[in-house]
């Protein structure tokens, strides 16, 4: 298994404009939302679990497996989300919870476009379609980055994205 420091790497090297950051930081969350709404559509025997729930353990197991403070902050964000899927999906009609899936995912993806526009450069996923995993650990840490944390993570980052 390849370091979360090379995964981010490549993927940094796709992401380095503020702009496509910025879009990214909108995109990605709406894109996984509407993954968990869809998902949220199909139940798991009598369980009472959803296959979104099922898909976000299943991620999240693989972040606590690269970093664990990153894994973290990024339960807290995928609980907001499914909490925000099964809202969505509660209280809109079924027609109106598939629209919410395709404003949510067509707009997520069209925001990530226009981001790589500025960026100048093909989305990563392109190049390697894992990429649509490690977006959002990915911009998890962007955040601690900003602030500060995990510097030793970020230069491993920086020195591998630059040097290829």
């Amino acid at each position: 298994m390849k370091s979360l420091a090379e995964q981010m790497s490549f993927y940094q090297r796709y992401h380095r404009s503020s702009k496509n950051k910025a879009t990214h930081f909108v995109g990605v969350p709406a894109i996984v939302l509407a993954v968990m709404l869809a998902f949220s559509w199909l139940r798991l025997g009598n369980s009472g679990l959803s296959a979104a729930e099922v898909l976000s353990v299943a991620l999240l197991s693989y972040y606590f497996r690269l970093d664990v403070p990153l894994a973290l902050a990024s339960t807290g964000i995928f609980a907001v989300l499914l909490v925000l899927a099964h809202v969505l999906d509660n209280r809109l009609t079924p027609g109106g919870a598939h629209v919410a899936f395709a404003v949510l995912f067509v707009g997520g993806w069209i925001l990530q476009l226009i981001g790589h526009y500025f960026e100048g450069r093909k989305p990563a996923l392109a190049d390697n379609l894992f990429q649509l995993l490690i977006a959002p650990i990915f911009l998890v840490a962007e955040v601690f980055f900003h602030f500060g944390y995990k510097s030793g993570l970020r230069h491993q980052v920086e020195a591998r994205a630059a040097s290829t």
